[in-house]
């Protein structure tokens, strides 16, 4: 009896201090790249502003995060004494974003704009009275393909949902053969060749004139915008467009011609000249290469960058390349604040722009 007493006393001894040896350990782990900054649940109301909005967009993760950002970067950027390189790329004017931009440009907040031919071809359609038109990427009872069969054989252009008349094709080449080229032919003789931002500074005063002249209704938008506020369109890939290929079929019978190379010392000089950069990216291709490659010819780099697209970055193309690669080429500084948000350019341009002019104004 002794011993079985001794055995369970003994038994119980050592079940005791097996749970003294694993009791839990309640103190924090020591964590380096951990904050205490919870996610909070965005709340929306009726009269909301923009900018409350895009506060609740704080609060949350994933995308949500990213615009926040983009609209702190974009407030930060639209400070007096930061030059704003503004690049435009995608079907931007022909899908309703063409107010935006030209609005940013008269209020002062873009200082150079670097876009694509393709949408001062359609801002200038619209300068002098054509329309784009809500689509359909599918009709009833047909495929894709049955669907644009038939608007070809009747004379309509699709941009995804976004339809266009070819005959305001018609009327873009007369425009610019009765109100722009002849001015710059003149120039050309005399000096041989212009340059691309003198074809796009005279295409806005052309657009300007003529939308007033005729009482357009409608804005007469980018071109002139950037006529009348004296800043820069550089469009290096002028010939990837219909303006492009109007320029060159006017260039096969007449003195005018276009220098490539003639936009490159004043916008370097803007960006030299740069007390603090910030660039504004909307899409990708050559405007955003053009835009953030211009710093690499200057001392310092971006500031600020902001960059709207959907294109992914894993597939090693530029127009999906994250900005933070962009800084191991020495075109954005070590502490720049940047962003990029990967979404829908259409829906996130207008809330960046408008929640960043609430902040600002």
């Amino acid at each position: 009896m002794t011993g079985d007493e001794d055995h369970d006393h003994d038994h119980g001894h050592d079940h005791d201090d097996s749970n003294a040896e694993h009791e839990p350990d309640h103190h924090d782990p020591e964590r380096e790249t951990f904050a205490h900054d919870p996610v909070g649940h965005a709340e929306v109301h009726s009269g909301m502003s923009v900018d409350d909005l895009a506060s609740q967009y704080g609060r949350a993760g994933v995308g949500a995060a990213n615009l926040h950002k983009a609209i702190d970067v974009t407030s930060a950027m639209f400070d007096d004494d930061v030059t704003v390189f503004f690049g435009l790329a995608g079907a931007m004017v022909p899908t309703g974003m063409r107010k935006i931009v030209s609005d940013l440009v008269r209020d002062g907040y873009v200082d150079a704009l670097v876009t694509t031919g393709a949408n001062l071809t359609h801002d200038s359609i619209e300068a002098i009275g054509g329309k784009h038109h809500h689509g359909a990427v599918h009709a009833e009872g047909k495929t894709e393909r049955e669907h644009d069969e038939s608007l070809r054989e009747e004379g309509v252009d699709r941009i995804y949902n976004v339809y266009l008349p070819q005959e305001h094709f018609a009327e873009f080449e007369r425009h610019l053969r009765e109100e722009v080229f002849p001015v710059l032919e003149s120039e050309c003789e005399d000096e041989g060749s212009v340059s691309i931002e003198r074809l796009t500074r005279e295409l806005g005063r052309a657009n300007a004139d003529v939308n007033e002249r005729d009482g357009v209704d409608e804005d007469p938008g980018l071109a002139a915008a950037a006529y009348e506020n004296d800043v820069p369109i550089y469009c290096p890939a002028v010939q990837d467009s219909v303006l492009g290929l109007q320029a060159w079929m006017y260039s096969q019978t007449t003195a005018f011609s276009l220098d490539a190379l003639g936009d490159m010392t004043r916008l370097t000089d803007l960006a030299f000249e740069a007390d603090e950069a910030g660039a504004f990216v909307v899409g990708g291709g050559v405007p955003k290469n053009f835009t953030l490659q211009t710093m690499l010819v200057t001392p310092r780099a971006y500031d600020y960058a902001v960059q709207l697209t959907m294109d992914p970055p894993q597939t090693g193309g530029l127009s999906g390349a994250t900005l933070d690669e962009a800084r191991s080429w020495g075109k954005l500084e070590p502490e720049a604040q940047n962003v990029s948000v990967y979404a829908d350019a259409t829906i996130t341009l207008p809330l960046v722009v408008a929640a960043a002019r609430d902040r600002v104004e």
